[in-house]
Formats: structure tokens, sequence, C-alpha cells
């Protein structure tokens, strides 16, 4: 026999697999950064703008406020909360306040409950619709310079087309100008021709987004249409509803341009600041006479804060109807 016979088999090496290639696991490390991060790197510029021309001024005002700071003169000198303290006395400011608040109601108020109205009509099958939809957003696209000039001319104390319409029914004609009440009126008239339109689209188009199925089964329960208003839309629309009331409660006590036009660019608001408005006695104190920033500064701030505190009210005021609703 052969010494060969019996011998076992030749051995062979196991080769020791193949580790994952590099690339392939760098670049699956990179698709979860990107799944992760990539999200907060698209939203970094709105920040970024948000925070230099949002949040930074809203500080410096802070800061400014405690300064005795003139921009003519230069001088600049701590003085703590004492612009506050003469703020709070300040019996001009107070006249202001009470102007914007109550132009604030009489313009608000009235234009969302007409934008309400005017976009449930618009909503409905009728002829020359399109063209009625394009005729209220005009107003809104007009000139706030030319708004001011013609309605100032409309409310004019002489020879205006108000007083003249009041004299031809035998009433004694109305001092637009002169009277508080009457001011207030003209102006917040001249903000709800503005922008009714501009809220009706807004309230249409939250309005065409509901299902028509629940206007069908309501009116196959013999729903009218004012009660399909009240129990389908007005819920319905609550969101949007709030949008509108934020936004105009922001925008009613930053009023400027209206009372200002009206006044032919006085921002004095009148002989005896009838109708002058926060934001135009702000204008007035920082940029007009000594220049007086840190006193502006702090009433921009308490500004700031006022538009706030009415946001949040109306805000629960709005959630809580909403809730309530749904109860």
């Amino acid at each position: 026999m052969s010494s060969t016979a019996g011998a076992a088999p030749p051995r062979h090496r196991a080769t020791p697999p193949s580790s994952t290639p590099a690339p392939r696991r760098s670049s699956y490390r990179l698709g979860r950064w990107d799944l992760k991060y990539s999200p907060y790197l698209y939203i970094a510029p709105f920040f970024a703008l948000f925070g230099v021309f949002g949040l930074f001024p809203v500080l410096y005002t802070v800061y400014v406020s405690l300064f005795d700071y003139e921009l003519l003169s230069g001088t600049k000198e701590f003085t703590g909360l004492e612009n506050y303290r003469v703020l709070m006395e300040d019996a001009q400011f107070w006249n202001a306040a009470y102007n914007t608040l109550g132009i604030f109601v009489l313009s608000t108020v009235p234009q969302l409950i007409v934008a309400l109205i005017l976009a449930n009509l618009l909503n409905r099958q009728m002829r020359g619709r399109t063209l009625l939809r394009m005729g209220i957003v005009v107003p809104n696209i007009t000139s706030v310079a030319a708004v001011g000039i013609i309605f100032a001319l409309i409310f004019a104390d002489r020879y205006g087309l108000i007083n003249w319409l009041l004299g031809t029914v035998g009433f004694d004609p109305i001092a637009w100008r002169d009277n508080r009440y009457a001011s207030w009126f003209a102006v917040a008239f001249m903000v709800d021709w503005r922008w009714t339109g501009y809220n009706a689209l807004i309230y249409l188009g939250a309005m065409q987004a509901i299902p028509k199925d629940l206007y069908e089964s309501a009116s196959l329960d013999g729903a009218s249409a004012w009660r399909q208003f009240w129990t389908i839309t007005v819920p319905l629309i609550r969101p949007t509803i709030l949008f509108t009331v934020i936004i105009s409660t922001i925008g009613g006590f930053q009023i400027f341009t209206e009372p200002l036009m009206y006044g032919f660019g006085l921002v004095r608001g009148g002989a005896d600041h009838q109708f002058q408005t926060l934001a135009m006695y702000i204008y007035e104190k920082t940029f007009t006479g000594n220049a007086e920033y840190g006193y502006g500064s702090a009433m921009s701030w308490l500004l700031f804060m006022m538009i706030i505190i009415f946001a949040l009210i109306n805000f629960a005021l709005v959630r809580r109807s909403v809730k309530g609703d749904r109860k």
C-alpha cells in the first residue's frame, strides 16, 4: 500500500468575511444626519431674518427706553425706569391710547362682521360672482394716500359730501374734525372701507374648503340658509375668524396712515389731539421737536405689550367660544 493512502485531505484556509464598505456606511450616516438636521437648516434663514429684523429691534427698544436719549443733540444718559414713570403721568399718552382704542373698536368689529356677511353672499351661486370678488379687493390695493385725501374731502366740515347730504334732509352739519367721536367714526369708516374686502376674501377661502355634502344634508333636513350659516359655516371657519381677529387687533393698535391722511399729514391728530393715535404720538415724540428717542422707545415697548395683551384676550375669548360650541 502506498503510504499516502490514509492521509487526511488537505485543509483549506477559511477566508474572513469582508466587512461593509466604508463608503456605504458613511452614506448611511450622512442620510441619518440629513433626515435629523436638514429640516432645521431649511427654516434657519427665516429665524435668522426674524432675529435680525424682528427680535433685535424689540430688545434694542427695551435697551434704549432705559436712557434719556435725544437724537438731535446726541446726548445719552442712563435713567433706568424714569421714562416709564413719566409715561404713566403723561396725559397726552393716555389721550392717544383712548383714541386708539375707540378707533380700533369702531373699525374692527363692523369690519369683521360685514366681511363675514359678504363672504357668505359671495360663496353662493349668483351672477357676476367673479366680478364682485374682484371688486371687493379694489379698496385694499388703492393707494392709502388717495383714500385718505378722498375721505378727508367726503368728511370735510365745510362743503363735505356727508354734511351736504345731512343738510338736504334737514340735519345740522357735523364737525367731523373738531368733534372727537365724529373724527373717530370718519377714520374708522376709512379703515373699514380699505380692509373689509380683504377679510372677506380670507373668509371666502375658508368657506370654500367646507365639504358641500354638509350643506346638502342640512338642506334635506329642512335647514334654512341662515341656520346653515350659523350651524355649519361659522363653526367650521372659527380658526380663520380667530386669525383675522388677531391680525386686526395688531393692525388696529398700530393705525397710523389713515388718521395721518385724515388730518392732512399732521401728526397732532387735530387741534386738541382728538384723533391722534398711539403710533402718531410715538412718531411725534421720537422724530419731531427734541426727538426724544428714549421716551419714544418706552412708548413703543408699552404699545407692544398692549398689543400682546389684547391679542391674547381675543384669542382666549374666541377659543373659549369654540370649546363651548363643541360641548
